[in-house]
């Protein structure tokens, strides 16, 4: 059985009905990822490769330990593993998460032209895919895989 979806005409949103065999759950109240934590291995390298490189604008540093950037309405944080949990950090060249950073066409170029001239190796360089993406993959300094994008 597919749900009942309905549009509350105040806020036109779209609403999932729980079907009667369904168990009602409190994650349905789940909206949009607030922010996302890399866990870095290397916090300077991080820190310099986000700003310098990136150039995402710092919100706040709560400490050397955690460190935040914003992106568009979300946060990106910076955060040595122990900060919150006490996982080891993850072990050098695996990538712990994919982060997709949504440009125009147009910015997808010269998203890659400024990371050569930065000194970033590009692992895909702006190619458009035909799933209706021109994508742009590269590293940080940790190892996370990263893409810039465009809908196409």
């Amino acid at each position: 059985m597919f749900p009942f979806f309905y549009f509350d005409s105040v806020k036109l949103e779209a609403t999932i009905e729980p079907q009667s065999n369904e168990p009602c759950s409190p994650f349905r109240a789940l909206r949009a990822i607030d922010y996302t934590v890399i866990f870095a291995r290397d916090m300077a390298a991080m820190r310099r490769f986000y700003e310098g490189v990136l150039v995402l604008p710092l919100l706040r540093e709560l400490s050397p330990n955690w460190i935040e950037y914003g992106i568009g309405s979300n946060t990106l944080a910076l955060a040595r593993p122990s900060r919150t949990v006490a996982d080891p950090p993850m072990p050098a060249g695996s990538a712990s998460l994919q982060l997709a950073f949504k440009v125009s066409a147009a910015e997808v170029d010269q998203c890659a032209d400024e990371l050569v001239r930065q000194g970033v190796a590009l692992l895909s360089p702006p190619t458009n895919q035909s799933f209706g993406h021109r994508t742009l993959f590269f590293r940080d300094p940790d190892g996370n895989l990263l893409e810039v994008f465009a809908e196409i």
